[in-house]
């Protein structure tokens, strides 16, 4: 019997201009995401871009042929960047619940750093590059698939409250990780990065209200 030797299990080296080529992608999406968190979709140009990352509008354009691919190409990193979280807070957190408080806590120190774009969604042709995009769909099903296993096991544990639809609760999930009060709050109040994202998420979570007083056993 013949058998592969250990070379065979080796992958095989990429080409220098492959390896370029992929640094110089991740550096444009990075680049990408960066204005559209700080200036929004609308007013981000390719200029802007290429010039960030230090290439030629050409150059640029041999990896995304147009503002929209090049957009929607951001939230498909970030769409896959969220489900990875989701995944290893399977492994990390003790409860479903504390699976979605620490994916939204996540989210929201993201948003702080700048690597979440605030997208606006009155562009037509920003939406049919989404969905149209095979891989963003089914990036965004396996998000979606992912997130409502989680609230339907949190919802079994007696963590959330049954009454409410799963759709309900993931809008409330994901209003909650784009709410622009993060911004307001971050330039008014006195309060770390990390104290801002606890008041949200136990906003979120727990409420506004005071929990009910415990009548005097006397």
């Amino acid at each position: 019997m013949i058998t592969a030797g250990p070379s065979a299990l080796v992958p095989p080296r990429k080409s220098f201009r492959a390896t370029q080529f992929e640094l110089r992608e991740a550096a444009i999406l990075d680049a990408a995401g960066g204005l559209l968190a700080r200036v929004g979709y609308e007013a981000m140009s390719m200029d802007e871009i290429a010039a960030e990352v230090g290439i030629a509008k050409g150059s640029l354009y041999r990896h995304f042929a147009s503002k929209e691919r090049l957009a929607a190409a951001v939230l498909l990193r970030l769409a896959a960047r969220t489900r990875d979280r989701l995944d290893a807070l399977t492994i990390e957190a003790t409860s479903p619940l504390a699976r979605l408080r620490a994916l939204v806590a996540w989210a929201l120190h993201q948003r702080l750093a700048g690597a979440v774009p605030l997208l606006a969604s009155t562009s037509p042709a920003l939406r049919h590059a989404l969905e149209h995009d095979p891989h963003y769909e089914a990036a965004m099903g396996e998000l979606s698939a992912g997130l409502s296993a989680c609230i339907a096991q949190a919802k079994a544990a007696g963590e959330l409250r049954a009454d409410l639809q799963d759709d309900f609760v993931l809008c409330s999930l994901h209003a909650r990780c784009c709410d622009p009060a993060l911004d307001l709050l971050r330039a008014r109040c006195a309060l770390t990065d990390t104290e801002l994202v606890d008041h949200l998420v136990s906003g979120c979570f727990d409420g506004l209200a005071a929990a009910p007083r415990r009548a005097d056993p006397g």
